[in-house]
């Protein structure tokens, strides 16, 4: 029992993490150039996973798989990663966190390897559900046009439902240490964000403490701690214990956005809210229950229970790549 809790509240500590990252996200864009933001995150994670990596003497060479796949999955999670950190910064961090929670419903419709049939009406049903919220949720004081971050969330949501996506399909089947792999990410990120970054980092020599507090939380507490305390817990727990307890990123995201930002929800806001965590919880029951029935079965044999462990990619969050046997279908952070 002791570790059941343990295990639960360090899974509970990850999705407060990622809930937090995009406050964190938006105060430090808030002093510094987004495209600056970016690459001082990528490569802060980069030198620790590199430390990390160094550390662990043990563990081998790197293998082929690990660097090619990599170099794609680095360039996908960057695409995510710029298009999330716009968004945060021109919108609340309540309504990013919770819009970016619409990848759990997105990655199912966009991830139809392994030969599963179509999903179910109900997960359609839980979809509009998630949509509704949006609309909701944009609609701040009153329906209006849509706003700029917003929208840019949006696009986050259905980019990184893409990457996850294509993180299943390339690391299926293969043995990839995921430290190696996000090494690899946050050595690419590092890379792309350099040059169109390169006249502004002169701006980081006036940043104070406060802001490379934030750019620090950022990247050793959003991308490397959370991925490497996922992963140690997740092998711990059921799949579907992991999924509910991470699943809470949004609740903390709109609960840090209020709580210690001073954001406000109008009663459209908040029921969008309360539409988007119970939409998104049961597209993610009625996607999981779809996988497990529709696992082969070996004639004369029960069906195996499935527990993969769920995954969030890093999101603003996460230079963090999931495991290497599952697609994710937990949300991810700033």
């Amino acid at each position: 029992m002791p570790d059941a809790r343990r295990t639960d509240a360090v899974l509970l500590l990850v999705a407060l993490v990622w809930g937090s990252s995009y406050l964190s996200a938006q105060t430090a864009t808030a002093v510094l150039p987004v495209l600056v933001v970016l690459f001082a995150r990528y490569a802060l994670s980069a030198l620790a996973c590199a430390g990390l990596v160094a550390a662990d003497r043990g563990s081998g060479p790197w293998t082929r798989d690990e660097i090619r796949i990599g170099l794609p999955l680095g360039v996908t999670q960057a695409a995510v990663l710029v298009v999330e950190t716009y968004g945060v910064a021109h919108t609340s961090a309540a309504n990013a966190g919770l819009i970016i929670s619409l990848t759990i419903v997105i990655t199912p419709l966009l991830d139809r390897g392994g030969g599963r049939g179509g999903l179910p009406p109900a997960f359609y049903a839980a979809a509009g559900v998630c949509l509704l919220a949006v609309g909701l949720l944009m609609s701040g004081n009153g329906f209006h046009a849509p706003r700029l971050g917003d929208l840019l969330m949006l696009g986050a949501a259905v980019i990184r439902a893409g990457h996850v996506a294509l993180v299943g399909r390339l690391t299926a089947g293969r043995a990839i240490r995921p430290l190696r792999l996000t090494t690899v990410q946050t050595v690419v990120g590092t890379g792309l964000f350099l040059v169109p970054a390169a006249g502004e980092l002169p701006t980081l020599a006036h940043v104070g403490a406060a802001g490379w507090a934030q750019l620090l939380y950022l990247a050793l507490f959003c991308s490397v701690f959370a991925f490497l305390a996922q992963t140690w817990a997740v092998q711990r727990t059921s799949a579907s214990r992991a999924s509910l307890l991470l699943g809470t990123e949004p609740i903390w995201a709109a609960a840090i956005g209020i709580g210690l930002a001073g954001e406000h929800f109008t009663p459209l806001t908040g029921l969008g809210a309360a539409l988007m965590v119970a939409g998104t919880y049961w597209g993610q029951a009625v996607e999981r229950a779809h996988r497990a029935t529709d696992r082969p079965k070996a004639p004369g044999t029960a069906r195996p229970a499935t527990n993969d462990p769920p995954s969030r990619t890093d999101s603003l969050e996460d230079t963090p790549c999931p495991p290497t046997t599952t697609t994710p279908t937990t949300p991810t952070s700033v």
